[in-house]
């Protein structure tokens, strides 16, 4: 197969999968006949030929999508004008407490938002597939470090927690998760994270599945 035929399964494959392709995956499709190396640059072909258009080819945390560009957005909107509801604002605060600080405990959140953090509020946060328990921590009662999510990186179009803007000196988790929001594709039902990590070497580590390469 040429390079042209591969380009072009590779971005039919993409166009169609419901879900973002892995390296792995796109290896797959050629019968892991073509090297990583050849389908990265595949991609970053097809990344500048879509260069301009209504859609990009992005890289998110468990791979790559085609995705509508955050300036389409405001015209998509109009084909599904019926918003999602909207979190509340505790909701926000403590999914920006996790996203730049994890991995925290509950009593690490309530700390720094100074009021009970209802546990409706990290049920949300899971039931959403955005936060998850990674371990727990060897203090009296052993309460679950929290931490966020793959797939709350693919639904911020992120690739990574680096790709995070970091967050400035004095201010809160909660100004820079806005300051986030407010240039990305997403609205705020669909939200953000860190970088400086909070101290969890007396963390237990749960066991996790095998992540496919990306």
């Amino acid at each position: 197969m040429n390079t042209q035929d591969a380009k072009r399964v590779l971005q039919t494959a993409l166009i169609c999968a419901r879900e973002p392709l892995s390296i792995r995956d796109m290896r797959t499709l050629f019968a892991d006949e073509l090297e990583v190396d050849t389908i990265r640059g595949l991609l970053d072909e097809l990344v500048r030929e879509w260069e301009g258009e209504g859609v990009e080819l992005v890289a998110v945390s468990t791979g790559w999508r085609f995705q509508s560009r955050p300036e389409m957005r405001e015209f998509l909107d109009r084909l599904n004008p019926e918003k999602p509801p909207k979190y509340s604002r505790a909701v926000m605060e403590t999914l920006a407490i996790i996203a730049y600080r994890q991995p925290v405990t509950r009593g690490d959140i309530e700390d720094i938002r100074g009021v009970t953090v209802a546990t409706q509020i990290i049920k949300q946060l899971e039931d959403r597939g955005w936060v998850e328990a990674i371990g727990y921590r060897e203090t009296p009662g052993r309460p679950a470090l929290l931490a966020t999510t793959r797939q709350f990186l693919d639904d911020l179009g992120l690739a990574s927690l680096q790709a995070l803007p970091l967050m400035p000196d004095g201010s809160s988790p909660q100004a820079s998760f806005d300051d986030l929001l407010a240039v990305s594709a997403v609205d705020d039902s669909t939200l953000a994270l860190d970088l400086s990590p909070h101290p969890a070497a007396d963390a237990v580590p749960m066991e996790r599945p095998n992540e496919s390469q990306s």
